[in-house]
């Protein structure tokens, strides 16, 4: 059953830091395990790869952060930088794509990864629709 608009306000006022949202939590751990994971990319991919990959998935997390903090003067503020974070989990799949056609990372990981940023992107989207 859908969420009535009292249950969405309900569950927005209790979303009390960024940290606090579902999301963010996702992106943060993948962040992080995707990081950890293109430290290992050849000496050559640490400033192009390697550097893209990481920067590409902290920015999932700084713009939810940032768009968060904006968002109690303006709604609209917070929409526009969950767009941008929506643009990076898409940049991600590119990313990661490379990383597997390249040898860095196992078709296993590549998969869970890709589940993941469709989900993460899945749930940047909802968040977005449904932010008053």
């Amino acid at each position: 059953m859908p969420e009535t608009r009292s249950q969405k306000v309900e569950s927005k006022k209790r979303v009390k830091s960024f940290e606090d949202l579902e999301v963010f939590q996702r992106a943060y751990r993948l962040s992080l395990e995707v990081h950890r994971a293109s430290l290992a990319f050849p000496a050559i991919e640490q400033y192009a790869l390697g550097d893209q990959i990481r920067r590409a998935s902290k920015s999932i997390c700084a713009n939810l952060a940032e768009g968060f903090a904006k968002q109690r003067g303006s709604g609209r503020e917070f929409r526009r930088f969950l767009a941008m974070a929506i643009g990076s989990s898409e940049e991600m799949r590119v990313w990661i794509r490379y990383g597997l056609d390249l040898g860095y990372v196992d078709e296993g990981t590549w998969m869970r990864w890709r589940d993941e940023y469709r989900e993460i992107a899945r749930m940047l989207t909802g968040l977005r629709r449904n932010w008053h």
